[in-house]
């Protein structure tokens, strides 16, 4: 089996594993699902929840000039003018007239250069990337679909090459807003939350009296009319974004911009990713309002794909809502006497695409010895204890002798001061397992030498192995490992 095909098949797996331990599900699914929606199960908001409160501290906490705020998705429509999303948020699509399917012109023309890759033409597939985004750039749709029959890019699933003219498809979803429909305006879902923390800049700023350099840090649902909305959660027409925007003195913003890739390649590395599975990918091709562009990229087991964004934006964000709203958004800086429209450096991460990537990083598959001593495939969710969604399991070994009582006293002093379950149905071996699939680190076993000398038996999930602790000293055992603390006293 080919190596692709491989890395296709875990993939698979591990989505079908989400699902059946309860991380995510399909969105409406006893109705059939609605295409690239999901929900977070029980053990997945744990997850997702304990990512974006890493986050959160990671910035707010960590960093004595960065605030928080949480803006409304509604927005004033003049607010998706100002920052270009009515007139420039389009991606260039192509229909297949046999399918009936929409495709993203960019997603045919680089699984193409893919092919390329694969075939050991490196050449061709550079040849191939160079000359659509040369087209892209003149906006020349003509030659982009003369480019799409010249390298006879077929439909994947009709497999001809019957497609109609490029279009350009704008991404954000529209609603209207009022009571009376007939006075009803049509205002936008929110594409980015970068805006809501734009046009909040004086308001933080006076408020919280910052002086620059300082940021403002936002976690929130975004939404983008995604056409072509692929592998599981990487790509979501729903999905939320934690983003901080840096706002420096202008001519300073290379060097914030370099600290900043710095800063957040060692939170991703926090995580328990390891150096070989991340790296920053360059931006050649550069967005209007930005001067330097960098993604950190993870090698997930469909390729090395985007989970942080890291932009050095200028001054266009405040520069573009001054002009529209008429208000003067500029910044006085006592130190050198001027005022000024201050730049800013963006950091954004997808919540999403990062919980995809915890999930691909932990799923282990090794050789495990089961009870009767035999050999066997033993899977576990190999997460850092401080993210995972449960952190701890009480066990009494069996339902009699007064090992309930005793095991249930113990979780309720522990479940105030960390996530942790009771369990006593099924034999030990059977809750161990369970505990591996959903990824706790810690199980305590509450047994008969317990009730004579006050110690239980902790059982490591990664190795599985075992020993015993007093009964009395396994909370403050346990913190020591489980807390967010721990996690960022990594990051200080």
């Amino acid at each position: 089996m080919s190596a692709d095909k491989n890395h296709e098949n875990l993939f698979q797996t591990i989505v079908a594993h989400a699902k059946e331990y309860g991380f995510v599900f399909p969105s409406s699914e006893i109705y059939d699902g609605l295409a690239a929606v999901y929900d977070y199960g029980s053990n997945g908001v744990e997850l997702k929840n304990n990512l974006k409160q890493f986050w959160w501290s990671s910035m707010t906490q960590l960093h004595d000039n960065i605030v928080g705020i949480d803006a409304a998705i509604f927005m004033h429509p003049t607010v998706w003018k100002a920052s270009g999303h009515v007139d420039g948020f389009n991606d260039p699509m192509i229909d297949n007239k046999d399918s009936k399917k929409r495709y993203r012109v960019d997603h045919l023309i680089e699984e193409k250069a893919s092919q390329y890759q694969k075939e050991n033409k490196p050449q061709e597939a550079q040849r191939l990337l160079d000359t659509f985004n040369e087209l892209l750039k003149k906006e020349d749709l003509e030659s982009i679909r003369n480019l799409i029959l010249e390298e006879k890019i077929v439909c994947p699933v009709s497999g001809t090459a019957n497609w109609t003219e490029v279009r350009q498809f704008n991404l954000m979803f529209s609603t209207q807003i009022g009571s009376v429909a007939e006075e009803a305006n049509t205002i936008y879902l929110r594409p980015e939350t970068a805006q809501g923390i734009f046009v909040n800049f004086l308001n933080v700023q006076k408020s919280a009296r910052m002086k620059i350099p300082f940021g403002i840090a936002q976690i929130g649902k975004a939404f983008r009319n995604e056409i072509v909305a692929r592998q599981f959660t990487f790509r979501m027409r729903e999905f939320e974004q934690m983003e901080m925007q840096f706002f420096i003195r202008p001519g300073t913003e290379l060097e914030w911009y370099e600290k900043w890739k710095e800063i957040r390649l060692r939170w991703h590395r926090a995580l328990g990713i390891p150096a070989e599975k991340l790296k920053f990918h360059v931006h050649e091709k550069l967005a209007h309002y930005a001067n330097a562009a960098c993604d950190i990229e993870y090698a997930f087991p469909f390729g090395s794909k985007e989970v942080e964004g890291i932009h050095s934006r200028t001054d266009y964000d405040l520069s573009r809502h001054e002009q529209y709203s008429k208000k003067k958004i500029k910044y006085f800086d006592e130190e050198i006497k001027q005022s000024y429209t201050p730049y800013v450096i963006e950091t954004s991460i997808g919540a999403d695409r990062c919980f995809l990537m915890l999930l691909c990083e932990a799923y282990t598959t090794d050789k495990g010895i089961d009870a009767e001593g035999n050999e066997k495939e033993r899977i576990y969710l190999k997460l850092i204890p401080a993210l995972a969604p449960i952190k701890v399991a009480v066990f009494p070994l069996v339902k009699k002798d007064g090992l309930p009582d005793k095991a249930i006293k113990l979780y309720n002093d522990l479940k105030f001061e960390m996530r942790a379950i009771y369990e006593e149905g099924a034999a030990i071996g059977k809750r161990y397992t369970r505990q591996d699939l959903i990824g706790t680190p810690y199980c305590v076993t509450i047994d008969h030498q317990t009730l004579e000398d006050d110690t239980v038996t902790i059982r490591l999930r990664d190795d599985a192995s075992q020993f015993r602790l007093p009964i009395d000293k396994v909370k403050d055992w346990l913190l020591e490992r489980v807390s967010l603390q721990a996690l960022l006293k990594k990051l200080a």
